[in-house]
């Protein structure tokens, strides 16, 4: 099956054709057969098929998928329509629009996505009500090697959410094109991230390296 159909397929070769990738496919179908796995199958690589390698200008990082039914849909913090929203994308949306003065208009980032963000959690899968679930999967041996090839691009900005994202800052050889705040949880989000500018701040950067800014209220 090829997974990647456009220019990510090149560049991810030299991780997808190792043997700790056939595992890991191998037993992420396991997983799926198994239990009840969140984002559906088919939208695991979800992220990479809106935002191409050579379109990609921001890296949004988060953790693990929603392990609630129906919520992830592959896209970091993202939700399908419909779908209660999630505390972190709650207070997402509010610092969105204390920022811009008003809230974005759906909770699907698929149109932010084909502007060139690139939504990367650490870990693409999860069981049903077990966040992190699939960390023995290995995920992060695949999600560090995508870190590391859009972190030796001049043209890639990178928003870091939270402590575990900020530890990722170490596969980006250009510093300056990183944007840090609290993560957005209930349990962080007044600790910091609230007030915090970070979607502006990305905006500048943006500008700075001379690439359009996102449109957070798509």
């Amino acid at each position: 099956m090829d997974i990647f159909v456009n220019d990510w397929a090149k560049v991810l070769e030299p991780i997808t054709e190792t043997d700790y990738f056939k595992n890991l496919m191998h037993n992420l179908k396991l997983e799926y057969e198994s239990h009840v796995c969140f984002p559906p199958s088919h939208e695991v690589f979800r992220a990479f098929y809106f935002c191409t390698f050579k379109d990609t200008k921001l890296v949004f990082l988060g953790q693990d998928p929603y392990p609630t039914r129906g919520a992830a849909n592959g896209l970091s913090f993202s939700v399908n329509e419909g779908v209660r929203v999630p505390p972190s994308l709650a207070n997402i949306f509010k610092e969105i629009s204390d920022e811009f003065g008003e809230k974005p208009t759906t909770t699907d980032f698929r149109k932010i996505a084909k502007s060139g963000v690139l939504f990367l959690n650490t870990h693409l899968s999860v069981r049903e009500g077990e966040p992190m679930s699939h960390a023995y999967l290995n995920w992060e041996i695949f999600t560090d090697f995508v870190i590391q090839k859009l972190g030796e691009r001049e043209d890639v900005v990178f928003l870091l959410l939270g402590r575990e994202a900020r530890n990722k800052a170490k596969f980006i050889k250009h510093k300056e094109n990183i944007v840090t705040a609290p993560h957005p949880s209930p349990l962080s989000a007044y600790r910091g991230f609230f007030g915090s500018g970070v979607f502006k701040q990305v905006n500048e950067r943006l500008t700075v390296i001379n690439k359009e800014p996102i449109n957070w209220l798509l």
